[in-house]
């Protein structure tokens, strides 16, 4: 018999902090890039019904310890006007030995915490150490994490956001000026936010792209987050050939990417220009930004091994403190 812990919504937030996330993300993609890490390609399951979809992500991580971990969880874009959250489901943590089940976590907390962590981390290691004025597309729960993420590896002097409608960006502001110490301006259109911004963060559900290149600022650095699947981007295809681009993983973006699949298509870029996953970049710091005047793109697409690593974390700290609901399974 195992002693499974089961950690909900409340506890993964108060158990997983973005700042130790983003140590705990760190380590997952040296992890990574030291190959200690298996891990397939997410499968996704659709029927009839076109307003959703399930995912899939398992992976191993060797290393001290192992373990085995699989998210399952329902994306449904539409959910947050019904006052959802879009992505719903649980990460399952599985003993690397034994296959005893360790833990189950609640996916959307997980989700959002790990997305923005992995953000901030490319974030460190691409950005110019002087970027200061961030711009966010987006409102959601994506948004609001990276509105949080972002201050803590730079000294964010403003953080502009552009919303779908003014009401969501100025309603965006008003909550998170309780959570984050810097300007938040709420602004009309994704042009305004981005123009002259050292850091954009876009991380909304549009199929189409939201950010055209001649807004783009040299020496600027991009976080193309929303787009997860291969027929939704956020860039057009200039911004990504403006760039030097990175990824979390070339194997999941060159099969389900439409920020770089619709480039490629488009001739504007070649297989090559896929510069270093992020990993690499942490186990060589040569591979990152080379100039202050380039653009630097990274492309998150969320991998298993995050959600993996995270509960794992959420795991050991909640069986040092005795948190969530134990039971016998």
């Amino acid at each position: 018999m195992t002693r499974t812990v089961i950690l909900g919504h409340d506890d993964v937030i108060d158990l997983l902090p973005m700042r130790e996330c983003i140590g705990v993300m760190r380590e997952a993609f040296s992890a990574l890039a030291r190959g200690e890490v298996h891990q397939p390609l997410r499968s996704l399951v659709r029927s009839s019904d076109p307003s959703g979809f399930l995912g899939l992500m398992p992976a191993f991580r060797g290393g001290n310890r192992s373990f085995w971990g699989l998210k399952e969880v329902c994306v449904f874009p539409g959910n947050p006007a019904r006052g959802l959250d879009s992505h719903l489901g649980a990460v399952l943590l599985h003993d690397g030995s034994t296959g005893e089940l360790l833990a189950i976590a609640e996916a959307s907390a997980v989700t959002s915490i790990r997305t923005a962590a992995v953000t901030a981390l490319a974030t460190d290691l691409l950005a110019r150490r002087d970027a200061s004025v961030v711009a966010i597309a987006g409102t959601g729960a994506q948004a609001r994490a990276h509105a949080q993420a972002i201050p803590l590896i730079r000294e964010v002097s403003e953080i502009r956001v552009a919303g779908r409608t003014p009401e969501a960006s100025a309603a965006f502001c008003q909550e998170m000026r309780r959570r984050v110490d810097c300007a938040l301006t709420p602004v009309g259109t994704v042009e305004e936010a981005v123009r002259d911004a050292d850091i954009v963060v876009t991380a909304t559900s549009s199929k189409t792209p939201i950010l055209n290149r001649p807004w783009v600022s040299g020496g600027a650095h991009l976080n193309l987050v929303g787009a997860s699947v291969r027929t939704a981007r956020e860039a057009d295809g200039a911004t990504i050939a403006a760039g030097r681009l990175y990824v979390d993983r070339r194997e999941s973006t060159i099969n389900e990417s439409g920020d770089y699949l619709f480039a490629l298509e488009e001739a504007v870029i070649d297989q090559s220009h896929i510069q270093a996953e992020i990993g690499e970049v942490l186990l060589d710091s040569n591979l990152g930004r080379r100039t202050r005047d380039e653009i630097t793109i990274f492309k998150s697409l969320g991998l298993a091994i995050e959600d993996l690593a995270a509960t794992a974390w959420l795991y050991e700290r909640a069986n040092a403190s005795a948190r969530g609901n134990w039971v016998d399974f």
